[in-house]
C-alpha cells in the first residue's frame, strides 16, 4: 500500500443514501439466503434477485459491470467469488456464496454471505465460522484514527493460526457512487504507507478464506474464481461506515455462522 490514495469522504446526505442502499442490499441478500435449498438452480436464485431488485426499484451493481452477465455473483464450494448463475443445481452439503450489490439513488450497497446447505462436515462448518468472525475482527477496526493496514491485517492474523489461507489476488474496496472506490482492502497486512481511517469513509470489507492453499485461478468464463486445490472457500462481506464512534454496518443482518453454534475452537 505504498501508493498514496484519496479515499472519498461521504457527506451527511450521501451517508443517508448509502444507508438506504445498504438496507436494500441486505434485505435482498437475506431473502436469497432463505431461497437456497437442494434442487434449486443458481439461476433460480439469480432470477429471484432480479425480481426483488425490481420490487425495491433498484438496479444490480454487477449486471453488465465489465461484461458480467448476472444480477448477483453465486459461487459454490471451491468457487471463491464471481460465480455466474446457471443450470447448476444446489445439493445437500454445498456451501453457496451469494454476493449482492445494488444501486439505489446513485449509491451502492454491497454485501455477501456463505450459505450452508443441509448438514456439513465439521471442517466446512468451521471454515464458515472462522471466515465470518474474521470479517467482524476487521469491522471492529474500522474506526477513525486506525490505520487501514491494521484492519486488513486483522483478517490474516485471525485465520492463518487456525489453519486457513487468505486469497491475495482479490480484495475488498471502498464503495459509494462507484462499486470500486479507493481504498483497496486486502485481507492481509499490506506493505508501505497506510492511510488513516476517517469518519465518512465507506468500506466493503470482504474476507475470502480458503480451507486449503491460498492460490486461485479463473475459469474459462473469465469470471469464476476457484481454489487451485479445489478445496472449499468461504466469503462474507459488509459495507461499513467509519464514524466518530463505533463502526456502522450499512448492510446489517443477523449473523449466519455464530461461532458457538458452529464449534469455533479457541486458539
Amino acid at each position: 500500500m505504498s501508493r498514496r490514495v484519496r479515499i472519498p469522504i461521504k457527506s451527511a446526505r450521501e451517508i443517508e443514501l448509502m444507508r438506504a442502499a445498504g438496507a436494500i442490499a441486505s434485505a435482498i441478500l437475506q431473502a436469497l439466503v432463505k431461497a437456497v435449498e437442494p434442487g434449486r438452480t443458481t439461476a433460480d436464485i439469480d432470477q429471484l434477485a432480479a425480481e426483488l431488485m425490481r420490487q425495491h426499484e433498484c438496479k444490480s451493481a454487477f449486471l453488465n459491470y465489465r461484461g458480467f452477465p448476472g444480477y448477483t455473483c453465486i459461487s459454490v464450494n471451491e468457487e471463491v467469488v464471481h460465480g455466474i448463475a446457471g443450470p447448476r443445481r444446489i445439493l445437500p452439503g454445498d456451501i453457496v456464496k451469494i454476493d449482492v450489490g445494488i444501486i439505489k439513488s446513485g449509491f451502492i450497497g454491497d454485501n455477501a454471505t456463505t450459505v450452508p446447505v443441509g448438514d456439513l462436515p465439521q471442517a466446512t462448518r468451521q471454515l464458515l465460522a472462522v471466515t465470518e468472525q474474521a470479517l467482524f475482527e476487521a469491522i471492529d477496526r474500522a474506526r477513525a484514527g486506525t490505520k487501514l493496514a491494521d484492519l486488513c491485517g486483522a483478517v490474516e492474523a485471525f485465520v492463518v493460526p487456525r489453519g486457513y489461507s487468505v486469497v491475495r489476488e482479490f480484495v475488498g474496496h471502498g464503495v459509494g457512487r462507484r462499486l470500486h472506490e479507493e481504498p483497496q482492502i486486502p485481507n492481509f497486512r499490506p506493505h508501505g504507507v497506510s492511510p488513516t481511517l476517517q469518519p465518512g469513509m465507506t468500506l466493503a470489507i470482504e474476507p475470502m478464506i480458503n480451507a486449503g492453499v491460498a492460490t486461485v485461478r479463473i475459469l474459462r468464463d473469465g469470471w469464476t474464481v476457484i481454489t487451485d486445490d479445489r478445496k472449499p472457500s468461504a466469503h462474507f462481506e459488509h459495507t461499513v461506515l467509519v464514524t466518530h464512534g463505533e463502526p456502522e454496518l450499512l448492510t446489517w443482518r443477523p449473523r449466519e455462522a455464530l461461532p458457538e453454534m458452529l464449534g469455533l475452537a479457541p486458539l
